[in-house]
C-alpha cells in the first residue's frame, strides 16, 4: 500500500550513470515509392494512351477496389510536396526512390508514344528530385515497344538525369490485344546488356495477369491480394531459366512484396527442375540466383514471418525497405521495422544501409 506522503520508485527513475545517450531513430531509405505523371497523356489524342482496357483506372475497376481507397491513392500519387515529405519526416524516412505506377509506359501499345511518354516521365522525375535531392531520387520508365532505342533511353536516365535504374511494371503491351512481350525475350538483350554495363538495377513490379480465366468470379484475388505475385514470381523465373544471368553475371534486378513468394518457394521450384526432362539448363540454382542477382524489398508485406524467411534464403544483405506508398501508408511500415524481430545490425542494413551500398546514395 502507498501512503499519501510517499511516492512508488519505478526503476527507469533510478539514477543510471552509465547509460548512453539515446541512439538516434532508425534511418529509413524507402525504395518502392510510387508516382503518377500519364495524367496528361491519357488525355493526348494520339497514341499515348494505355491500352483501352489497361490504364490505372481500368485495372482499379477490374479489381474492385474501394473507391474512396483509390480517389485518396490518386490524389496521393500526385503529389510530390507537404504531405508526401511529412509522410517521410513522421516515419523516419530520409530518402525515398520514386517510380511510376503501374501500368506505366508499359501499357502503351503505340512505340513511339511510349517511348516520349517514357522520355517525358523521366525528364519530370529528374526535376521532382533535383528540387528535393536530399530527399527524392528516383527509377527511370523505359519504354521496351522498341528494344533498339530502350538502352538509349536507360544511358540516358542513368547517366545524365542521375536516376537510379529503372522499374518495369510487369510485361510489354503490343497493339496485339492478345499478345504481350515478357522480359526474357532475345529482343531485350541489348536492354539487359546496357543495364548491366552500366550496374543500373532493374526493379521488376507485378501488373495484373493477361488471362484472368481463374478469377472468374473472384475479382479480388486479381491484384495486390494475390494475382500480383504468381505474375512477377513467373516474370522472374522466366529471367533465370532463359539464362540471362549466366549471360549477364553482374546484373542486378529487384522484386518487391519480400520477393514475390521466391524466397519461400525457391526449395520446391529447384527440386522438381532438377527432374524435368526438358532441355533448359543453367548453370546454378535457384537459390544462388536469388542470393547473387536479386534484391527483394519489404514494399507492402509487413511481417516478421515473411521477413525472416526471406532472410533465410537470399541473406539480410539483400533485403530493402520500402512501404509501397501511396497504396500503404507509410507510418504502420515504419514502425515494424522498428520492431521487426531480427538483429539491430540487419535492421540497420535493411532499413537504409544495403539502399546506401546498391544505389550509392550519400
Amino acid at each position: 500500500m502507498v501512503y499519501p506522503s510517499e511516492s512508488p520508485v519505478m526503476t527507469y527513475e533510478l539514477p543510471a550513470i552509465g547509460k548512453p545517450p539515446d541512439a538516434a531513430p532508425l534511418e529509413k531509405i524507402a525504395v518502392e515509392e510510387h508516382f503518377d505523371a500519364l495524367g496528361g497523356l491519357r488525355a493526348s489524342p494520339v497514341g499515348a494512351q494505355s491500352s483501352s482496357d489497361d490504364d490505372l483506372q481500368s485495372l482499379v475497376k477490374t479489381m474492385d477496389y474501394n473507391a474512396g481507397w483509390m480517389t485518396s491513392v490518386n490524389q496521393r500519387l500526385r503529389d510530390f510536396g507537404p504531405d508526401r515529405l511529412a509522410g517521410m519526416d513522421a516515419s523516419g524516412i530520409s530518402v525515398a526512390i520514386l517510380s511510376h505506377t503501374v501500368p506505366g509506359v508499359q501499357g502503351i501499345v503505340d512505340p513511339v508514344a511510349a517511348a516520349t511518354a517514357a522520355r517525358e516521365i523521366n525528364d519530370r522525375l529528374a526535376s521532382e528530385v533535383s528540387n528535393q535531392p536530399t530527399r527524392y531520387a528516383g527509377f527511370a520508365s523505359i519504354a521496351l515497344q522498341d528494344p533498339k532505342t530502350a538502352p538509349f533511353e536507360l544511358e540516358r536516365a542513368v547517366t545524365r538525369l542521375g536516376l537510379k535504374g529503372a522499374m518495369i511494371n510487369g510485361y510489354t503491351n503490343t497493339r496485339d490485344p492478345q499478345r504481350v512481350e515478357y522480359l526474357d525475350d532475345p529482343r531485350f538483350l541489348p536492354f539487359w546488356e546496357a543495364a548491366a554495363s552500366l550496374g543500373a538495377p532493374i526493379y521488376l513490379h507485378p501488373r495484373p495477369a493477361l488471362d484472368q480465366r481463374i478469377y472468374e468470379g473472384h475479382s479480388e484475388l486479381i491484384g495486390a491480394t494475390w494475382g500480383f505475385a504468381p505474375e512477377a514470381a513467373t516474370h522472374a523465373l522466366r529471367l533465370i531459366y532463359s539464362g540471362l544471368f549466366d549471360r549477364f553475371p553482374t546484373l542486378t534486378v529487384i522484386l518487391g512484396h519480400l520477393g514475390e513468394t521466391l524466397p519461400y518457394f525457391s526449395w520446391r521450384i529447384q527440386h522438381c527442375f532438377e527432374y524435368n526432362p526438358s532441355d533448359k539448363r543453367v548453370q546454378r540454382r535457384l537459390q544462388d540466383y536469388l542470393c547473387d542477382n536479386f534484391y527483394v524489398s519489404t514494399s507492402g508485406i509487413f511481417s516478421d514471418q515473411a521477413l525472416i524467411g526471406a532472410m533465410l534464403t537470399i541473406g539480410a544483405d539483400r533485403i530493402l525497405f520500402a512501404c509501397d506508398y501511396p497504396y500503404e501508408v507509410m507510418e504502420p511500415a515504419a514502425r515494424w521495422i522498428e520492431r521487426a524481430a531480427i538483429s539491430e545490425g540487419d535492421r540497420k542494413k535493411i532499413a537504409a544501409g544495403n539502399a546506401r551500398r546498391l544505389f550509392r546514395i550519400v
